[in-house]
């Protein structure tokens, strides 16, 4: 099922479940070529990802992606159950579902925000709770619930999208830059949300400092880290090889495939 070569686990399915319960991690601190959403059905220890130690308890659901570098400390028995994905499993057939893939890569993609994990509370708890008791339930065949278990990963990005703890501070990012990131992540898709004059007035901030203080915060033009953040998602697009040029200029609200070009190029 894996290769773990350099700690570095691979995963060749599409998408795969697994659940199981550990008194001590037996794991190295690794990180993987997908995506990861680990819940915690019970338990109690610190979950440390790229060198950060953040704690977790039942309920708590983590988010990881590819590169990211983790491993747990186990405190009390901690039953674990994984939905692991990678791109192309995003890239399937998902004729009618745009929105929803890009609601949930407005999650994935957000790794500033995500990687400290999700504490729910009250209902979205237990919804979530009984989504992964689902997908355990899929497991037992999961090449036969292929469209449940998709169904499941768009239920739980919108789950976890309401719960984004985008606006919180952090050593690196004050809490304005954060909700600019976010911002950017959920609206790439509609060009004009991303004019200066539209995002000045969204973050009630001059337009001409908007420019200045994103530079200043993030090391990197605002205009820069569009069109980079766009072409990643381009290119992506291209790769999976499951839609036309046309059909994803359509989807970045491009004018025509010849803009499209012009943005891979200049990446």
């Amino acid at each position: 099922m894996y290769i773990s070569e350099m700690k570095r686990y691979r995963q060749f399915e599409p998408v795969l479940i697994s659940g199981f319960k550990m008194l001590e991690w037996n794991h190295p601190e690794h990180n993987h070529n997908h995506y990861e959403f680990i819940f915690i059905r019970e338990g109690v220890g610190r979950h440390i990802v790229n060198g950060h130690s953040f704690p977790y308890e039942a309920g708590t659901i983590f988010l990881l992606g590819p590169d990211d570098q983790h491993y747990f400390e186990i405190e009390q028995l901690t039953h674990f159950v994984y939905l692991k994905f990678t791109d192309a499993y995003l890239g399937r057939d998902t004729s009618g579902a745009t929105p929803a893939i890009q609601q949930l890569e407005y999650i994935i993609k957000s790794r500033e925000t995500h990687q400290m994990g999700f504490q729910l509370a009250g209902a979205d708890k237990l919804v979530i709770e009984q989504i992964f008791d689902i997908l355990l339930l899929l497991k037992k065949d999961q090449t036969g619930n292929q469209e449940l278990i998709w169904l499941q990963l768009f239920s739980i990005a919108h789950v976890l999208q309401r719960n984004m703890p985008e606006l919180r501070s952090s050593s690196t990012k004050s809490r304005d830059l954060q909700a600019m990131l976010c911002y950017i992540h959920k609206n790439i898709y509609d060009p004009n949300c991303l004019r200066i004059q539209m995002m000045a007035e969204h973050f009630n901030i001059a337009n001409d400092y908007l420019g200045i203080y994103f530079k200043r915060q993030a090391g990197i033009t605002l205009r820069d880290y569009i069109q980079n953040y766009r072409s990643t998602l381009i290119r992506q697009r291209i790769a999976v090889g499951r839609v036309t040029l046309k059909e994803i200029a359509a989807e970045f609200g491009l004018t025509d495939v010849s803009h499209l070009t012009k943005i891979i190029h200049k990446a």
